[in-house]
């Protein structure tokens, strides 16, 4: 990547209408939302737009905050926020007054101890009400629930023995301990899910 060429990810083209229909209703009477991981950009540049009465502040680790800016700068949203540095287990999170977190694809890349940080962390920045929305793969009584699903573990793990694709009842205690009860739990295209929790 130049600091002239963002950076692109063909899965958020895939996958950012049916995210969409999903948390378009969930952040209706939402008002400002975190996105962990931001990643490219791209998604949050898509659903800021579509969801223009929200605020939507993006985060990631500095070395994606260069192409997080790009998109950013492009799109020209007033209701986008530049990136804050946020590595969910070494940062100290940011003091924001939110009411949803929203992350996507991120608990299967990060370590198991960054996704205990991440559910902590989330718990202590929401007020009650507050809700937590997570898209991507998550095994249910320990299995997977496709093939695929299967095979993008062991390529994950391949890549690192650290990743892999998280099993629901896992998150779920890391949620019940962080103060956050399960609202919803979504099917979405390509054997991933969306998990809401609310705080209570």
């Amino acid at each position: 990547m130049t600091m002239t060429t963002k950076p692109y990810a063909e899965s958020c083209d895939q996958n950012r209408e049916p995210i969409l229909s999903v948390i378009r209703p969930l952040f209706d009477d939402r008002q400002r939302v975190l996105e962990i991981g931001s990643g490219t950009g791209q998604h949050a540049v898509y659903f800021a737009a579509a969801l223009p009465h929200l605020t939507w502040y993006t985060s990631d680790c500095a070395e994606y905050h260069d192409g997080i800016r790009l998109w950013l700068e492009e799109a020209a949203l007033p209701n986008v926020r530049a990136p804050l540095p946020l590595d969910v287990a070494r940062s100290e999170w940011p003091a924001l007054d939110v009411d949803a977190v929203f992350s996507a694809n991120t608990a299967h890349i990060m370590h198991w101890p960054e996704v205990e940080a991440m559910f902590a962390g989330v718990g202590r920045l929401l007020q009650a009400g507050g809700l937590f929305v997570l898209y991507g793969p998550f095994n249910y009584q320990g299995r997977f629930t496709s093939d695929s699903n299967a095979r993008f573990d062991g390529w994950l793990k391949g890549r690192d023995p650290g990743m892999g694709v998280r099993d629901f009842e896992a998150l779920q205690r890391l949620a019940v301990a962080a103060g956050m009860a399960l609202q919803d739990d979504f099917p979405m295209p390509a054997n991933n899910r969306i998990l809401c929790w609310r705080r209570r």
